[in-house]
């Protein structure tokens, strides 16, 4: 007898403002890291919010239900939009009670009780070289008066962008989000290959730079796209 693999499915439902991610399937040991990345895949490309409807999902084991308040964590850093969960089933409630991922029984609920962060976002543009780039991340913060974080934003932008002329066939896509506190450095490439910190004592090789990004950012990632590229970004503290 062949054994039965689990299987998960996250599949956009696309409103407003938020973007609806649609569960089904089991969550088990074996799917958790689908739904994980799933749901941050989709997360990178909701602009206003997620919400998880799980209601069509089997739980397996409770234990796995932490994959929620994981995926709320990292979406508290980047994109930095608000997470919550949708379900009208009494006993996945019940199984959720005390997790830090708030639960509501409809997406309408849900959608009256999220709580938006003012920001404000630069559209993506092409950074063909890293001297656009930081004459595009300069102009910004002149224009969004945060010059203090305009130095450590190009130095982000410069290797970000770097990284993705050198090791890809993409066009950088650069953005800036400004929230209160924070200044967000995005690049968008359509490599599915992660950005990593590389150790070595040769100053030209790309990835050491990253070690600075470390050093400036309060944050930084490479979190994967739906499309199958992905986003590098970094989370500069205001004040």
């Amino acid at each position: 007898m062949l054994a039965r693999h689990s299987s998960v499915r996250v599949v956009p439902r696309h409103g407003s403002p938020s973007t609806t991610a649609v569960v089904d399937g089991v969550l088990d040991r074996t799917t958790r890291p689908l739904l994980r990345d799933g749901l941050l895949a989709l997360a990178a490309e909701s602009a206003d919010g997620l919400l998880a409807d799980i209601e069509n999902l089997e739980i397996r084991d409770p234990a796995l239900i932490g994959v929620f308040a994981l995926v709320a964590l990292r979406v508290a850093e980047w994109p930095a939009v608000p997470f919550a969960l949708v379900t009208g089933r009494d006993d996945q409630r019940a199984m959720l009670a005390g997790q830090s991922v708030p639960v509501y029984p409809d997406a309408g609920t849900a959608e009256a009780a999220l709580k938006r962060p003012d920001r404000r976002r630069a559209g993506r543009m092409a950074a063909r070289t890293s001297a656009r780039a930081r004459g595009f991340v300069r102009g910004v913060c002149d224009r969004w008066r945060v010059p203090e974080l305009a130095e450590d934003a190009e130095l982000i932008a410069t290797e970000f962008v770097e990284n993705v002329l050198r090791h890809t066939d993409s066009v950088p896509r650069l953005g800036l989000v400004l929230r209160r506190g924070t200044l967000t450095v995005e690049v968008a490439d359509e490599s599915a290959r992660p950005a990593v910190v590389r150790e070595g004592l040769d100053p030209t090789e790309t990835g050491l730079g990253l070690r600075m990004v470390a050093k400036v950012a309060k944050t930084w990632g490479s979190s994967r796209r739906r499309s199958g590229g992905k986003t590098v970004w970094a989370v500069l503290r205001r004040g």
